[in-house]
């Protein structure tokens, strides 16, 4: 029991980076927790290992199957957002490894073979040697070092070079935004939107949402001003932190609608990411009802 509690974080940070789901890496970690109550464990030299095994393994199996699933999702689909930044939802370890848990490299991590996401997650994000690596996949350790360089070259040429978001730039950017697509000003909200933009909303079939992403600057300022036109009426708009990262939230008196992450550098906002499926926005209404809602989250 010890053993187990004192790992739980490293655990769920381990099985949230494989899958990109809190709701798949909580039923990991329970999964574990049984394995663990049934192991004989006067056997077991080194507990660490065994349970970073066990989930390890758990994972690329529930990864798996997951993306089998995936292939009749309806419309786009992105990872589940994990509120951060506060001591009561440092479930992710994310001030040591903010980076590793950014939901773009979330949405990077799934272009890898199961395998090739376990290696990297356990040698970048937990530091595990190639040997290590070897031991808790169950492979060799050369076919493990194979395995971390693929995923690195394939997730350093799709990944963009990222900054260090500056944080009160951000918001007074995003203000900005914000007040030029509530009044619907579509040459202002034009201004602050890179020529190739890209808006993706992941509703999951249960709200309305675009189901392919829109791209370009004039169809983006003209979808977020009708959208919210259309359905932004009772909503509240609130600054907060996800997967170590600045994110807007969005609630109504029915409680958290939305979830979404904003890409901006010099040039404007580059990438836009809705997470409105309520079935992804569990885990963080839970997080919230630690707290007592979102009027004590913003920072």
């Amino acid at each position: 029991m010890e053993d187990f509690e004192r790992l739980r974080g490293r655990l769920f940070g381990i099985a949230y980076r494989m899958t990109g789901t809190a709701t798949d890496a909580e039923e990991i970690l329970q999964d574990a927790w049984l394995r663990w109550q049934d192991a004989d464990r006067t056997s077991v030299r080194d507990p660490d290992a065994y349970l970073a095994k066990i989930v390890t393994n758990l994972s690329i199996k529930q990864l798996t199957s997951a993306r089998a699933r995936r292939e009749t999702y309806v419309g786009e689909w992105l990872p589940e957002p994990v509120l951060t930044g506060r001591d009561e939802f440092d479930v992710l370890e994310v001030v040591a490894e903010r980076e590793s848990v950014s939901f773009a490299l979330l949405l990077l991590l799934e272009r890898l073979t199961p395998a090739e996401r376990a290696a990297y997650v356990l040698h970048e994000a937990f530091a595990y040697s190639h040997r290590e690596v070897a031991d808790l996949i169950g492979t060799t350790d050369a076919n493990a070092r194979q395995l971390l360089s693929r995923a690195r070259k394939r997730v350093a040429t799709d990944s963009r070079r990222r900054q260090p978001v500056d944080r009160v730039g951000w918001r007074e950017f995003v203000d900005r935004f914000l007040a030029a697509a509530h009044a619907g000003e579509i040459d202002q909200l034009e201004r602050l939107l890179t020529e190739d933009v890209v808006s993706t909303a992941d509703g999951g079939g249960k709200v309305i949402a675009a189901r392919n992403p829109v791209v370009g600057r004039t169809l983006v300022a003209r979808y977020l001003i009708g959208t919210l036109q259309k359905f932004g009426a009772g909503f509240v708009m609130r600054f907060a932190e996800a997967n170590g990262e600045p994110v807007l939230v969005a609630e109504s008196p029915d409680g958290l609608m939305a979830v979404c992450f904003v890409e901006a550098g010099p040039q404007g906002v580059s990438d836009l990411r809705f997470v409105l499926n309520p079935d992804k926005l569990a885990f963080a209404a839970a997080q919230l009802s630690q707290i007592g809602g979102l009027s004590d989250l913003s920072w």
